[in-house]
């Protein structure tokens, strides 16, 4: 036979078989599943207030733009606006708590969530986790619709999925597509484990449900892969049970605690694996420890290979940090290490990571002293140590007109001193805070994009 038949036959097959598939996930009929679940999914309306660099950017005309870009430099403080911003959320218990994106309700001023039937609610955010990109909210009231949670472990490739959100403002839009692969990291983020479909997702459908064939809800849609800003066949969903569990942690304490290794990792490569004597690239290469961590504790040097984590082989090191990611503090641990041409088994008790998400604290909410008009936090162990500081709090939020406004203190600025009282945490602060005078003028220190300042504060 002609190897030109023979070729088109082979594109012939594939085109069928591609075809097939197509054919065979939209043939789903998810229009039941579409109706029993949706009074449990909910439009968010999000109100932010603009950052001082997207003030200056509207004010920059088209033709500077043209030739300088974004170099043009506009001096003065700009007076605080708003603006509004859209996402999805569903209900996870009768009680009023809802699941949504951490980039949904980020820097919110106020968050309003709208049922199908068009009644519109005010929410509270509880709490939110930039790692994971889930952040949890309250509405007052009882006997909401609640959805399902799926079981993760047992969705499979190829399997038909559905996702129910507001893209780009058309609530309750829904999309099916497949599970196109499982444990996706991306651009070297480690912390999500991705579920990675086919579903048209755009914005606004962050931070709605992915549904199973079940009605069980699998995953919380995330974020899209895309060169335009539009759907181009890549999506991306955190796993539910990676959300509860960011959920529970956020109810419960309003931050998320993880545990702690020690180490730095990479992959191994092709090259890699035959120096090691490795039969194919896997495990995860220890390139640094730190000091006095649990890996040092534990023996650990730069240079070993993690093969297995408490008898679970590691491909790569996405794997080995999902594990680590998904293990409580204070729990023990067991590696297989390569170290010389020779595996062993070493032990290590994983510590409480450097806080990364520290709950906010509201200033306004103290009885004692003035209120300024800011909600703050304390710096985490890696902004002090890039800062080189030791201590300070992080102006989260300024509330327009008073005091800290007034006196021009802009959400970013650090604090460490309240009139050359040393700020090193948020208890310093109030404390400070307390002692200041009606009338009095406080000086106060501050680090903005790394340049050092003192402001006069006046207490009225």
């Amino acid at each position: 036979m002609n190897n030109r038949y023979i070729q088109k036959g082979m594109y012939a097959a594939v085109f069928t078989m591609a075809a097939m598939q197509t054919q065979a996930a939209s043939s789903v009929d998810f229009s039941n599943l579409v109706e029993q679940v949706s009074p449990a999914v909910v439009s968010v309306n999000v109100v932010k207030k603009m950052t001082q660099e997207e003030l200056i950017q509207q004010q920059i005309p088209e033709i500077l733009k043209r030739f300088f870009g974004n170099q043009v430099i506009v001096p003065q403080q700009q007076a605080q606006q708003e603006k509004t911003a859209y996402g999805s959320a569903f209900f996870i218990s009768k009680d009023g708590y809802l699941l949504t994106n951490h980039h949904v309700v980020e820097d919110a001023s106020k968050v309003t969530i709208m049922f199908n039937d068009r009644r519109e609610i005010d929410a509270t955010v509880v709490g939110s986790d930039a790692r994971t990109d889930v952040a949890l909210l309250k509405v007052n009231g009882s006997n909401f619709p609640e959805l399902r949670t799926g079981n993760v472990d047992r969705l499979k490739v190829g399997e038909p999925v559905l996702a129910i959100g507001s893209p780009f403002g058309f609530d309750y839009s829904a999309s099916a597509g497949i599970v196109s692969a499982k444990m996706r990291n991306m651009m070297g983020e480690t912390s999500v484990p991705f579920i990675q479909t086919d579903v048209a997702l755009n914005p606004g459908n962050s931070g709605g449900p992915l549904f199973n064939q079940n009605g069980e809800v699998v995953g919380v849609n995330s974020r899209i892969f895309s060169g335009t800003g539009g759907y181009m066949g890549l999506s991306f969903s955190i796993p539910i049970d990676v959300a509860m569990d960011v959920a529970e942690q956020l109810k419960k304490n309003g931050k998320v605690t993880r545990s702690y290794l020690g180490v730095m990792l990479q992959d191994i490569d092709r090259n890699l694996a035959e120096s090691y004597n490795l039969s194919k690239p896997e495990g995860s290469l220890v390139t640094q420890v730190a000091p006095n961590s649990p890996a040092a504790k534990a023996g650990f040097k730069a240079g070993d290979v993690i093969l297995k984590y408490n008898g679970l082989p590691i491909s790569r090191t996405s794997d080995l940090l999902n594990y680590l990611n998904r293990t409580s503090p204070n729990q023990n641990i067991q590696l297989q290490v390569l170290r010389d041409d020779k595996t062993r088994n070493i032990s290590a008790t994983l510590t409480t990571a450097p806080d990364d998400t520290p709950a906010p604290v509201e200033q306004a909410a103290q009885n004692k002293g003035p209120v300024l008009g800011v909600t703050i936090r304390n710096l985490t162990a890696s902004e002090q140590s890039q800062l080189n500081l030791k201590g300070g709090i992080l102006i989260q939020e300024v509330k327009r007109g008073g005091i800290a406004s007034q006196s021009r203190i802009a959400a970013g600025d650090i604090i460490t001193q309240i009139n050359n009282k040393t700020i090193l945490n948020s208890n310093d602060f109030i404390k400070a805070v307390s002692e200041l005078k009606k009338g009095s003028i406080a000086r106060v220190s501050i680090i903005r994009q790394d340049q050092r300042a003192i402001l006069g504060m006046r207490i009225e």
